[in-house]
């Protein structure tokens, strides 16, 4: 089977941010300081990192000329040692519904991002220097795969769409195997399941670089 040569699109990561959050929502009041699956964060704290993450990118592809060398310089700070460095956190007075507002949101600002930046634009990632399509699909990505840490510490059921997770592993996984199911490819991509007959990596990093430039 090959894998997906179409490319990686603004909706696909609006479609992989309003799954999660419609499959967030439903998890009680009390769980959201459980662990978030295998991680040593919470489910707060994973949601914020997630947030984060998709802002953090929205943010590289914001200025007229992007640095190739660096991210830009927010103040990223962490609450505890050991937790996320977030530059964005949700008010927990505001309960779930604030912090999924806040995931949203944030979502949000790198879909409008990566619709109106020109796909000519390259921009620092520490995994290679990116363009917009690279970009949403790294924010494809930490949505997919830290819902299901999340919808594990939440016993929450959380299976995206296959067509969407063989996008994203022909965009930034290219030697991934491409005879076994996508979503639990991307799973083992990411250290997080096992495939038949292949080790489980101990060490992952995608590759962001369009695949005319590698």
């Amino acid at each position: 089977m090959t894998r997906s040569a179409q490319p990686v699109t603004p909706d696909d990561l609006d479609l992989a941010v309003r799954l999660a959050v419609s499959t967030l929502r439903e998890a009680p009041e009390s769980a959201w300081d459980r662990p978030a699956g295998s991680l040593e964060w919470t489910c707060w704290e994973t949601t914020e990192h997630l947030a984060d993450d998709l802002f953090a990118y929205a943010a590289q592809l914001g200025p007229r000329s992007p640095s190739l060398e660096r991210e830009v310089p927010f103040s990223w700070e962490r609450k505890h040692p050991g937790g996320p460095a977030n530059a964005i956190g949700a008010d927990r007075s505001a309960g779930s519904a604030g912090l999924l507002q806040v995931l949203e949101a944030c979502g949000a600002l790198l879909v409008s991002m990566a619709r109106t930046t020109s796909p000519e634009v390259r921009s620092h990632h520490g995994f290679g220097a990116s363009d917009p399509e690279g970009f949403t699909a790294m924010g494809i990505v930490e949505t997919l795969v830290h819902t299901h840490d999340l919808a594990e510490g939440l016993g929450l059921p959380w299976t995206p769409p296959a067509d969407l997770c063989a996008r994203v592993l022909h965009r930034l996984f290219p030697d991934s195997p491409t005879d076994t199911d996508p979503w639990t490819t991307l799973l083992w991509s990411t250290g997080r399941a096992d495939l038949p007959g292949r080790p489980r990596p101990t060490r992952w990093r995608w590759n962001g670089v369009p695949a005319a430039e590698r």
